[in-house]
């Protein structure tokens, strides 16, 4: 099945997965700062109720889906200390930036980094105890196809986590956030990262995203079962949890 955001690339020309990998490329040396500062550091929030829907299940061996930077694996490993977590990504510089954080950190020893395709897992079936994803599946070329990866080297058992931007459904936080998504958004993210497309391509990606509801029905159609979500900080964020 297609969904909307499938269609929408950063730049114009060519296939979407090498759009989106130079889009990253570009704005990873800006793009912590910008994270943290367009969401007034709230997204730190929201990755820590992510990472603690698996603390009860004590994964050992994790996987973090279009990890960027990192910054999700990094407190995935804090907080629950598997024995294993592997970041991977399209985008070599946002995890260069990963990497940096990572030795910094000293947590080399758990977090790896690899090139991957996210629609094409190298892993084998049933590899990994959880599976996480933070504000990366929306970037999907083929969400149902991306997904079902996911599935797929999940063990019988395990749970993925994820945490995506969504568009808000209740007056007046979503006015208010499509005034902000629309004009602070992409000019400020232009004025420090440089990209003239990059912030413009995410607002039209989080209103495109299958939300709520829809994307529950869409992990179950992928094989999860117990799909369950909950809206963050008035649905700007939406937590997504299941089990395979």
């Amino acid at each position: 099945m297609n969904y909307s955001q499938e269609e929408i690339n950063p730049y114009h020309e060519g296939e979407k997965a090498r759009q989106v990998e130079a889009m990253f490329d570009n704005i990873a040396p800006t793009y912590d700062k910008l994270n943290h500062r367009l969401s007034w550091n709230i997204d730190r929030g929201w990755r820590k109720k992510a990472i603690k829907q698996l603390a009860p299940h004590h994964p050992q061996t994790m996987l973090d889906i279009a990890t960027g930077t990192g910054d999700f694996a990094i407190l995935s490993a804090q907080m629950l200390q598997p024995k294993q977590l592997i970041g991977i990504d399209i985008s070599e510089g946002m995890m260069n930036v990963g990497r940096e954080k990572t030795q910094r950190l000293g947590l080399q020893d758990i977090i790896s980094f690899r090139r991957e395709d996210c629609l094409d897992l190298s892993f084998p079936d049933n590899t990994f105890d959880a599976v996480t994803a933070a504000f990366g599946i929306r970037n999907f070329a083929d969400l149902d196809k991306g997904l079902a990866e996911m599935c797929r080297v999940l063990k019988k058992g395990g749970h993925i986590s994820i945490v995506e931007l969504t568009t808000p459904v209740s007056f007046p936080m979503k006015q208010l956030f499509w005034l902000y998504s629309h004009f602070f958004l992409p000019i400020y993210g232009r004025l420090i990262s440089k990209d003239r497309s990059a912030y413009s391509y995410l607002t039209k990606t989080i209103e495109a995203f299958p939300q709520g509801e829809r994307m529950k029905g869409i992990l179950e159609k992928a094989g999860f079962a117990e799909a369950s979500f909950r809206r963050l900080t008035f649905g700007i964020c939406t937590m997504y949890f299941a089990t395979k």
